[in-house]
């Protein structure tokens, strides 16, 4: 997930839990999954083309004492974006001791940063230099203005625009005009900085444009408070403390589903007298009968497959919002480095393309200009831990085109883009690449959900939705839907998908603890 928010990077097959029985309440939460088996990071071949959500630092790579890097390298998740008290993610890895002391302070959860991470940064130019940190912070104020005005329309009948993308452009042609003579270079680097934040934005909302993002529901998503913070042993040491409290063999990996039949009346093999209405069958062709199976399939697997995953099929207002709901790619670059280039204070190394404009299109040729979506460059931190590594962002159809291309192709182009960028034409070339291939990922195709235009925050709520929808279907809660894209406030985070399971979770709890209804004569 990229530098806003972080949706979750899942792994495996297709996932659905068959529930047979009471599952925990959210005051003691069910655990997630644990991350795929770690590989080195020139050795990565992640399971079923799947990324793994972390991997460790080369083996071979050095800390500046001199001793081994032993960091992570997150291809999924990345931040804890808002955390506070009313973040459970937060909350589970402080009660597991999982935080730093930075993150636990009081004034970092109460510290407004509205999804971006405030980091030391420089910025560089498709000139070759750093740009002045008073141009940028001026441009980005502005920006960070209009995009806070975009959230002012939720509910709006008629709203100014269809999308964010062409409410942001009207604003910045009405706040920066073109000038009457002698300032046009400075107009132009200014546009072209705003250019740069409309790019972080699409990271941060995992689309390719800000165009396909709808206006009107943009203010319903929620930001929480707090300074984003990382787990110092990876995101997955989360997973792997609510995991561990499992009986052993009650969690199956690499299982992947072919299909979910519900409505369906099944029996276990030689026992006519229980049946069931819903049967998982795997692809190496092992079923499971369930009453209750919640279903955790990411977005843009359901958009390929919804036709043919459920049998029968899922109804049509559910396979509508399915269809009309945002799910994009947003990918990393991991770069190591022989030798850091950048200085020891700066956290952040940004890009801005002094020949862009938020006013004009983006150039379609992806393959002579992909690289120009590349947002810029997280520092990894601590260097004892990490080794010296960059951290790229990369969001949309140029994130996708980078999947297809290899490894040695990102790596000779990123060491042209840092020569580029620090003016530096003997920059040394990095020493190895890594990077996350979530749009080729068979079982995700993506990265995680935005509300697209024709979309609103009602299908989200359908989407969320179990399944019979009759409320006097005497088998109720045979599908049950969990998942970021599910979260009407919290869509694309982590947080969002560990409360919509939570949700379901309580949804099972509650018609356990229902009386029966009393028969009818």
């Amino acid at each position: 997930c990229g530098p806003g928010r972080g949706g979750g990077g899942r792994r495996g097959g297709p996932r659905a839990v068959p529930v047979p029985g009471r599952v925990p309440s959210p005051k003691q939460p069910p655990p997630a999954p644990p991350p795929a088996e770690p590989a080195g990071f020139r050795s990565l071949t992640p399971r079923g083309n799947t990324p793994p959500a972390a991997v460790p630092a080369p083996a071979p790579s050095r800390g500046p004492g001199g001793g081994p890097a032993s960091g992570l390298a997150e291809m999924g998740a990345h931040w804890i974006h808002g955390p506070s008290p009313g973040n459970p993610i937060f909350c589970l890895a402080t009660s597991y001791g999982l935080l730093g002391p930075e993150a636990a302070r009081e004034e970092n959860q109460q510290a407004e940063a509205g999804g971006h991470p405030p980091l030391a940064s420089v910025t560089y130019s498709s000139s070759g230099r750093a740009l002045s940190p008073q141009v940028v912070s001026e441009a980005r104020d502005l920006f960070n203005t209009l995009l806070a005005s975009a959230r002012a329309f939720q509910g709006a009948e008629e709203p100014p625009a269809p999308s964010v993308g062409q409410y942001l452009r009207a604003e910045i042609a009405r706040r920066v005009p073109a000038p009457a003579g002698g300032e046009e270079d400075a107009w132009r680097l200014r546009l072209a900085v705003l250019a740069a934040c409309l790019k972080l934005e699409c990271c941060i909302s995992g689309t390719h444009s800000m165009d396909l993002v709808a206006l009107e529901p943009f203010g319903e998503y929620v930001s929480l408070p707090g300074l984003d913070c990382t787990f110092p042993g990876g995101y997955s040491s989360l997973p792997d403390r609510m995991v561990s409290a499992l009986p052993e063999g009650i969690l199956l990996l690499s299982k992947a589903v072919r299909t979910i039949q519900w409505r369906g009346s099944f029996h276990e093999e030689g026992d006519e007298t229980r049946d069931f209405p819903v049967r998982v069958e795997c692809e190496d062709g092992d079923t499971f009968l369930a009453d209750h199976v919640i279903v955790t399939v990411p977005l843009g697997f359901l958009k390929e497959h919804h036709q043919n995953f459920f049998q029968p099929p899922l109804p049509k207002r559910k396979a509508e919002a399915i269809c009309r709901l945002g799910f994009g790619t947003n990918n990393k670059i991991f770069l190591e480095f022989e030798k850091p280039f950048w200085e020891p204070q700066q956290q952040l190394l940004e890009v801005v393309w002094e020949d862009e404009s938020p006013l004009e299109e983006p150039s379609a040729d992806l393959e002579a200009n992909w690289f120009k979506k590349l947002i810029g460059f997280v520092v990894l931190q601590p260097p004892e831990q990490h080794g010296h590594v960059l951290c790229g962002f990369i969001a949309g159809k140029e994130s996708e085109y980078m999947e297809t291309l290899s490894d040695a192709e990102v790596l000779s182009t990123m060491t042209r883009v840092l020569r580029t960028l620090t003016g530096n034409p003997c920059l040394p070339a990095p020493r190895s690449v890594l990077r996350s291939q979530w749009h080729s990922a068979p079982y995700t195709r993506g990265s995680y959900s935005y509300v697209a235009v024709g979309s609103s925050g009602d299908d989200i709520d359908v989407l969320a939705q179990p399944l019979p929808e009759e409320p006097e279907d005497p088998r109720p809660l045979q599908l049950l839907f969990a998942g970021e894209a599910t979260h009407r406030t919290f869509y694309s985070t982590t947080h969002g998908a560990l409360l919509s399971g939570w949700r379901e979770a309580e949804r099972l709890n509650q018609l356990f603890e229902a009386p029966s209804p009393a028969p009818r004569l």
